[in-house]
């Protein structure tokens, strides 16, 4: 029976990082495993060496069919962003963590870590940072090379974040190590090493939006303000489409944006995209995006064209179709995954019975909601209400058992 494969971490000092038996396991090891970088600590191992490149599928074929003794390098700790998660999935092994950059960039900083988010755009997109750390008081991130300081500034910036300043710590254990607090307009200006975390602090109080933003708060049209999805409604709406905070979600007729701002408030650690056929609703759902520091995909164009770029998603807002019903529906049905819902906001009968056509000749189920909402308004020294246009909510899941 071949023994279990051991994955150690290591850190930016080499072999002194390593435990005298951490040590002894990589020379006695057969095949020593890891990155460029971790392997040439280990430039006198006379065994075999197989440096990890392209698919992680890959290595683990490789890997399951060796009974020889494995080492398998990683830096740091392997469960901390790293491979040993996906690894220990799929092999039989045993982990030996090394401190990770994270925890080595706090005691750097001398600042305490139980309490800070811990995020990663180190080999992903930056696309939906803004909204998974705006108000959070202490975020660490491991960063790659396009994903850099500077680019992590200018991305703040971007989205007036400027309460936050920097402490970024390159080398970490390392001989070349340094760090420093900078300002986020410094930071941008500035070059790093490749090899860098960055922990962003919050030095002043900004205001933060949860659900329910009210409606002037949005840019929109003016004097036309019919087109944004009233407050009360888009509360119900998102209600009924039972986000989770990684959900994707789609906007179909997003115009000012309103329903998918607020889904990224709620689906933070998710995907949001949205599509609008008007440049100029567009223009302010951008504007939007930037007030209310929501990062999402929102794409110019009339569905379900470009529906096929966005990934399958977990719940549906449709706020207008453009006469494209039928279709729309169509798409939304078949590239919902299962378990999610679509909401639709219709204003006429007529849409109304369309909508729940479609969807019963999709598979789907269907619970409407009239909502007729009245809002009070000073007269003189009274009050008296003025209604809203009644709207139809309709919530569609698959039928039970139906995927």
């Amino acid at each position: 029976m071949a023994e279990k494969i051991k994955i150690i971490g290591i850190g930016d000092e080499g072999k002194k990082s390593l435990l005298p038996i951490y040590e002894q396991w990589i020379y006695e090891s057969q095949i020593l495993v890891g990155g460029e970088r971790q392997l040439s600590f280990f430039s006198d191992f006379s065994g075999e060496r197989r440096i990890i490149k392209g698919k992680l599928s890959e290595l683990v074929s490789y890997l399951s069919q060796e009974k020889k003794k494995i080492v398998v390098l990683a830096s740091g700790d392997p469960l901390f962003y790293g491979i040993g998660s996906y690894l220990a999935k799929k092999l039989d092994v045993d982990i030996y963590p090394y401190v990770s950059s994270i925890q080595l960039a706090f005691a750097r900083m001398n600042e305490r870590w139980q309490d800070a988010y811990v995020t990663s755009v180190h080999g992903r997109s930056i696309q939906g940072l803004a909204q998974r750390i705006n108000g959070r008081e202490k975020v660490a991130l491991l960063t790659d090379a396009e994903n850099n300081p500077s680019e992590i500034a200018r991305y703040l910036r971007s989205f007036g974040m400027n309460e936050y300043r920097a402490f970024v710590a390159e080398n970490l254990g390392g001989e070349n190590e340094r760090y420093a607090f900078y300002e986020l307009e410094e930071m941008e200006t500035k070059e790093f090493s490749p090899l860098n975390v960055v922990i962003l602090q919050k030095t002043a109080e900004v205001k933060t939006w949860s659900m329910g933003i009210d409606d002037e708060e949005f840019h929109q049209r003016k004097p036309e303000k019919g087109l944004l999805t009233k407050k009360e409604i888009r509360t119900l709406s998102l209600m009924a489409l039972n986000l989770r905070e990684n959900s994707t979600v789609w906007d179909i007729g997003t115009c000012t944006g309103s329903v998918a701002i607020e889904a990224c408030l709620i689906a933070k650690e998710g995907q949001v995209f949205a599509i609008e056929k008007n440049e100029h609703d567009l223009e302010n759902c951008r504007l939007n995006q930037g007030k209310f520091r929501t990062d999402f995909t929102a794409v110019q164009g009339k569905a379900p064209d470009q529906l096929e770029t966005f990934p399958d998603p977990d719940a549906i807002f449709i706020g207008g179709t453009a006469g494209s019903m039928d279709d729309i529906l169509s798409t939304c049905c078949s590239r919902l995954k299962k378990g999610g819902r679509i909401v639709l906001n219709a204003v006429t009968i007529e849409n109304l019975m369309q909508a729940v056509e479609g969807f019963k000749n999709n598979g789907f189920d269907t619970m409407i909601t009239l909502a007729q909402i009245s809002r009070s308004k000073p007269i003189l020294n009274l009050t008296r209400f003025d209604a809203l246009n009644p709207i139809y909510i309709i919530t569609a899941q698959h039928k039970k058992g139906e995927s």
